[in-house]
């Protein structure tokens, strides 16, 4: 996620998203065949593509498109989930992890090519994930396991050629994927809104669904002004749905990611970081990218409970001058939030709980691939029949804890930072160490080496007077 930018800082260079147009509110009556609760990028995905096989579609928004987490976010589209593959693995098998990464892949190409659609929406290629510790055979291990076993082109960088691109002691190795792409993520979702108005979709802002009856062949949807009737209900309204289906609700962790746009840089940012995508750390604490030339865009403090974002700007400057300390005071400009839906298991939630009931939630820390193949897979499923929703069956409604949860998930935030920055300290220490230790050897080397070496050969003595310039023997002119 990122923040909510003003119309004087665009994330890709250019101007920042202009005003977005007004949905009207629903006040009549409506029969449809696909009813969609939540017009995030999961919902307007899944609203797109049944509008464009012929389906008849509303789509209800509580308060307007792209208000939490949808409409703020850093943009960074790769493959994967939100879990280390290796810990899927250990759960589902290798090859189940394989299918779902085939799906993964496939949500990211698919955001590119909606993003082909969407004037004026500018794409800034790859992404770089470094390691703040050493950890040179966990590198070449999951390289293999990356490139090899689940054909993701990535490349491995050593530390020198990560501290080139980011001149900081902080990071180590790192994984760069030149097939990640950043874009604007508040135009995406806006443009998609327009795309799937197009298509045939209603979209309706303002429109808060008060309960669902998801029994029988034609569902039953209750709103402040009208009701609708439907075949087909998809939620996608995230940690917000509330009481129309409060057993979903009560499966999301709510977790508010707060992100800060600095103010103008100058020469001092290409010093500091010449990589021109996103980056992340392998802890999940910082995710940043230069945008306009010369700012930056940085997420990282987030917690379980609603904050003022303007209480986090310090807190994200802190963070800037702990990773790039050459960079100086630096001024945040505006700072911005989204909640996302954190699910105890990691994964996103997506398939049907009941005959025409679908589900679409639970994309905390997935990124748009993860919604966009929510999205094309409910919409498959209704309009075909295809089933490889099913592939996420295993992932299935956990309860949270309620605000015991809550509070349990903010301790363990705070725990794994407090950790990582731990071991971070710890990896620079050793490197000091070491480098230290390798002067001492190079000096002790040199001092031998002086000392060994054999004396360096004498001139022979000369008798006095050898040597001078000889003189003419010639008497000096008479006065």
């Amino acid at each position: 996620m990122t923040s909510d930018i003003d119309s004087t800082v665009g994330e890709n260079g250019g101007p920042a998203v202009a005003e977005a147009p007004e949905w009207p509110q629903l006040r009549l009556d409506r029969d449809v065949d696909v009813c969609v609760v939540g017009a995030g990028l999961a919902g307007l995905t899944v609203a797109y593509e049944l509008a464009r096989g012929g389906l008849s579609v509303a789509v209800l928004e509580a308060r307007q498109i792209g208000w939490s987490a949808s409409g703020h976010m850093l943009g960074t589209v790769r493959p994967g989930y939100g879990v280390p593959l290796a810990d899927l693995i250990d759960r589902i098998g290798l090859h189940h992890t394989k299918d779902l990464w085939v799906l993964s892949s496939y949500g990211a190409d698919y955001v590119r090519a909606i993003a082909e659609q969407i004037p004026d929406l500018a794409i800034s290629e790859g992404a770089l994930e470094v390691s703040t510790i050493e950890s040179g055979d966990q590198l070449i291990e999951r390289l293999t396991l990356l490139g090899n076993e689940f054909g993701t082109p990535v490349e491995g960088w050593q530390i020198e050629q990560v501290r080139e691109a980011l001149v900081t002691d902080r990071y180590f190795h790192g994984v760069y994927y030149p097939g990640a792409f950043q874009l604007d993520g508040r135009r995406y979702l806006h443009g998609l809104a327009a795309l799937a108005a197009k298509a045939g979709a209603r979209i309706y802002e303002g429109t808060e669904v008060v309960s669902i009856d998801p029994d029988g062949i034609r569902k039953r949807i209750v709103t402040p002004q009208a009701r609708l009737r439907a075949s087909h209900i998809v939620l996608a309204g995230n940690v917000h749905l509330g009481a129309p289906h409060q057993r979903l609700t009560d499966t999301l962790l709510p977790v508010w990611r707060y992100a800060g746009v600095t103010a103008p840089l100058g020469e001092r940012l290409a010093e500091a970081i010449s990589f021109t995508g996103s980056v992340a750390d392998s802890h999940g604490i910082d995710h940043f990218r230069v945008v306009q030339g010369d700012r930056l865009v940085w997420s990282s403090p987030e917690t379980t409970f609603a904050m003022a974002p303007e209480r986090m700007a310090k807190s994200i400057a802190r963070r800037v001058r702990t990773v790039f300390p050459q960079l100086g005071e630096v001024t945040i400009e505006r700072c911005g939030c989204g909640v996302i839906g954190q699910t105890v298991h990691g994964m996103p939630q997506i398939g049907q709980m009941q005959h025409g009931l679908w589900v679409a939630s639970g994309f905390g820390r997935q990124g748009l691939n993860s919604s966009a193949l929510a999205g094309k897979l409910i919409a498959q499923a209704i309009l075909t029949g295809d089933d490889r929703w099913r592939l996420f069956a295993p992932f299935e409604l956990v309860w949270v804890g309620g605000n015991i949860g809550r509070v349990a998930g903010q301790a363990i935030s705070w725990a794994t930072r407090g950790h990582a920055a731990a071991q971070g300290a710890l990896a620079r220490y050793h490197e000091r160490a070491r480098a230290r230790l390798l002067a001492r050897e190079e000096r002790r080397e040199a001092a031998l080496a002086m000392r060994n070496a054999p004396p360096a050969e004498q001139p022979p003595e000369q008798p006095d007077g050898a040597g001078a310039p000889a003189r003419d023997n010639v008497s000096p002119p008479p006065p």
